[in-house]
């Protein structure tokens, strides 16, 4: 249902924000980085804090990070195992980076530390990339970055395309250049090794500000090229061979990037929004059937909410819960150039998507919740842990106006 958080005790100025991390821990949403625009400039926020927004109640709270901070980021990678936090890559205010960062978030004071001594050969600077976690690894695909004139030269032609409008030169000397992979990376967090492994079958195309999900044993990738229709990938990560998924052009979603895609159960993905090729911010919903292959649109009651570079991660009872983002990223578009118009619209709401039908324990806690008054003393009886909860929902509803939301297939 519509849950337009009460941001109590949040300041406005560092909630709304693109480009940041986002994950659902035990009812809980933990956001980080991103950047805000001020006065028509693009600035990062800090890296030094996390806000958590109790999805019960409602209620945001700001925590500090100490320890080896990461530089201040937006359009980094964030990855969440075992209770810790991991950043890697992404794009500062003075370039882009290939370092990684992890936060234990279990402990009662979070402090970064920089992941160092790592084997194997660290992947270029990069942003915009995805990652999939799987079983205890960081498996990242593509992204927009840099590479030296060496590491181009001893790089596959298939999986790296250079930005023939961006390179550096010393003197005349051509020394560092940008681009686009299509590059597999994996990083296993046990034994703090990358490596690079040889995959098969059709590939996508080199890209970025894509989306990807994992179902099971499979990374899915959609996205983030120029293209009418929206494309699907599969990679299998136990044989590391790809699929492309062939599906008419009449039946898939306008192309798009900078959009979210969700797995909402074992065979279904759920996308939202993005910038579509013309550049416009799109607020359309659909679902991908992995095992039929197949697009549906959805019909839904947040069409005023259109965004782009929102996140969106799975909630209990398989609500998408989506926050931040901008809904009005304009980019003007002719033969010559790409400009994005002055208007952003940074956002710093949390609505739900609701997938399936709530469970009767849910739909008892919402309907108490909203309607403490009818219960009276009769609330004092139920258990601490029960109460509790009870009282979160009634704190939710009473600084929000709900609407149900469920889906149309």
């Amino acid at each position: 249902m519509e849950a337009a958080v009460a941001e109590r005790n949040a300041p406005v100025s560092r909630l709304e924000r693109c480009n940041h991390t986002a994950f659902i821990e035990k009812h809980t949403l933990y956001v980080w980085g991103g950047y805000q625009v001020v006065a028509g400039e693009d600035i990062m926020l800090p890296s030094d804090e996390i806000w958590l927004c109790d999805l019960d109640s409602g209620v945001w709270e700001q925590r500090q990070i100490t320890g080896d901070k990461p530089p201040e980021l937006s359009r980094s990678c964030g990855s969440h195992v075992n209770g810790t936090l991991y950043i890697f890559a992404g794009q500062s205010s003075v370039g882009y980076t290939n370092q990684m960062f992890s936060v234990d978030l279990t402990e009662q004071s979070f402090s970064w530390k920089r992941v160092t001594n790592t084997k194997g050969t660290t992947p270029s600077p990069r942003n915009e990339h995805s990652c999939w976690v799987h079983r205890e690894r960081f498996i990242y695909f593509g992204g927009y970055g840099c590479k030296t004139i060496g590491e181009v030269q001893n790089t596959s032609t298939s999986s790296f395309v250079v930005d023939e409008m961006s390179w550096s030169t010393i003197g005349d000397t051509l020394f560092r250049c940008w681009g686009w992979n299509n590059e597999i990376s994996v990083f296993d967090t046990h034994t703090a090794t990358w490596s690079t492994p040889q995959t098969k079958g059709p590939a996508p195309a080199h890209r970025s500000c894509h989306a990807s999900a994992l179902l099971g044993n499979k990374g899915y990738v959609s996205g983030g090229v120029d293209m009418a229709e929206l494309d699907m990938f599969c990679l299998d990560l136990d044989t590391w061979t790809w699929t492309c998924f062939d599906i008419s052009p009449s039946c898939s979603p306008l192309g798009r990037s900078m959009f979210t895609m969700t797995p909402t159960s074992d065979h279904t993905l759920f996308i939202y929004g993005g910038l579509s090729t013309d550049g416009k911010t799109l607020n359309d919903a659909w679902q991908f059937n992995t095992q039929k292959r197949e697009w549906n649109m959805l019909m839904h009651p947040h069409k005023d909410k259109p965004r782009v570079s929102h996140t969106a991660c799975l909630g209990s009872d398989n609500d998408v819960v989506v926050f931040g983002g901008s809904s009005k990223m304009c980019f003007l578009i002719d033969s010559v150039v790409i400009l994005r118009a002055p208007s952003h619209n940074l956002c710093r709401d949390v609505f739900m998507f609701q997938t399936q039908p709530y469970s009767l324990s849910r739909l008892c806690d919402d309907f108490i919740g909203g309607n403490p008054e009818l219960f009276g003393e009769q609330l004092k009886w139920l258990p601490s842990k029960l109460r509790n909860k009870i009282d979160k929902r009634a704190a939710f509803f009473s600084s929000t106006k709900p609407v149900l939301t469920e889906l149309v297939f």
